[in-house]
């Protein structure tokens, strides 16, 4: 069980240290996913593994775009061979939109949450209050086998019903929130406006959306540490907040590249570019997977002591793909519901933040006596995004021809 300032020594490698260290494991790496996983061993076919023990010669490999896995794994069923043990031998297998399917393999904390939450400050004989969605998606597993590795009970709460949430912690008394960033807001004013006491929580982790300035605000004003991690449901945990609050700062089992989008060239600390990883986990062994998010290096280490790389965290989408409410609307999404109404001109999904909550609004270009069609549209999109959203009908032509289907207008910071 970790104990003291951080989960353990990785944290406070030496930098060179750490970097021979994940130059050493990496070949090896390489080696296992080209003999073990059929996708790599064809990726991989010209390559020498042991020569890869470089960020350039790594530089160097084929990019795995996640934009591409679902259909990688249509191809090539159920994972497109990127896993190293067959399907039985798993201990979950999570199906998240795309639709795209996600392995867990067995071990304590397969997606090495526990470090982020230690760092948000849980330890042992805290209870967790987790909100995030147990149902196909990954992250209610993710956020609890965290918890779990760090000696902690869960509330195995999932999303929805703001006051039943707000009535279980009264009663329950939870000292830490897991969840979408501004749904924490919600429940305390659940609270607030129930008269109950919700005061037990005292820190929060949040990942699966953008953490606006005014929420981390509020949250400082009601005397909560609230810290951020960045991941993904095929990667688990790359990146995480401490309290120094200067960026998010790499897991330890991972490689980050920053890349220029629609490339696989590395550009210099600093620049914005799309976010590479290539995770050390055998099982799923992801080599240069393209997230298709944007970040960038930050220069030094954190004032907190870890000296691992920071990034600055997820700053928008390389591609037009965005989390709306923790969940990923894409433009294949849309696309599907252009063809369920052939009729349609142009669509495009914007995306704005009102009221500290995300807003989606759908605009479609319609001839002048569609009846009814507000009203089909708004039940399709939430048929296929799993999102509601307001349906506004534009004149035809009225929408840019620039190709872009969704327009993400939400402030980044």
């Amino acid at each position: 069980m970790p104990t003291g300032d951080f989960f353990d020594v990785l944290e406070v490698r030496d930098p060179q240290a750490r970097e021979d260290a994940l130059m050493g494991a990496l070949a090896a790496h390489l080696v296992q996913a080209r003999a073990s996983a059929p996708y790599y061993a064809r990726l991989l076919v010209d390559v020498e593994p042991d020569a890869v023990c470089t960020r350039e010669a790594l530089a160097a490999l084929p990019l795995t775009r996640k934009s591409e896995l679902g259909a990688i794994q249509a191809a090539h069923p159920p994972f497109g061979g990127l896993t190293t043990v067959p399907a039985e031998r798993l201990a979950r297998i999570f199906v998240s939109p795309g639709p795209i399917y996600d392995p867990e393999a067995g071990g304590r904390d397969y997606f090495r949450f526990g470090r982020a939450l230690y760092a948000t400050g849980l330890r042992s004989g805290h209870i967790l209050h987790n909100t995030f969605s147990y149902h196909f998606t990954p992250a209610g597993v993710m956020l609890e086998r965290g918890a779990r590795a760090l000696g902690c009970a869960v509330v195995p709460a999932g999303p929805g019903n703001t006051e039943m949430h707000a009535r279980a912690i009264a009663h329950l008394r939870p000292q830490a929130y897991s969840g979408t960033p501004d749904f924490l807001k919600t429940i305390l004013e659940k609270g607030d406006e129930l008269g109950l006491d919700l005061t037990s929580i005292r820190r929060g982790h949040v990942t699966a959306g953008p953490y606006f300035p005014a929420l981390r605000q509020y949250y400082a004003e009601r005397g909560l540490t609230v810290l951020q991690s960045y991941g993904t449901a095929d990667l688990g945990l790359i990146a995480y907040e401490s309290e120094a609050r200067e960026g998010m700062i790499l897991d330890e089992h991972v490689i980050v590249e920053i890349v220029r989008p629609g490339t696989g060239d590395v550009l210099p600390h600093g620049e914005v570019g799309e976010v590479v990883v290539t995770l050390l986990t055998p099982e799923y062994p992801l080599i240069r997977f393209a997230t298709g998010d944007l970040s960038a290096v930050l220069p030094g280490t954190s004032p907190c002591g870890r000296t691992n790389t920071r990034i600055r965290g997820w700053l928008g989408r390389a591609d037009q793909a965005t989390k709306v409410k923790g969940m990923f609307v894409r433009p294949e999404q849309i696309a599907d519901i252009a063809r369920r109404f052939p009729d349609l001109g142009r669509l495009r999904l914007v995306v704005e933040r009102a009221a500290d909550s995300d807003v989606m609004t759908l605009r479609a270009e319609a001839p002048p006596s569609a009846s009814g069609l507000a009203e089909r549209l708004a039940e399709t999109l939430r048929d296929v995004t799993k999102l509601r959203g307001a349906i506004e009908l534009v004149a035809p032509g009225s929408l840019p021809n620039d190709g872009k289907v969704i327009d993400d207008r939400r402030p980044v910071g």
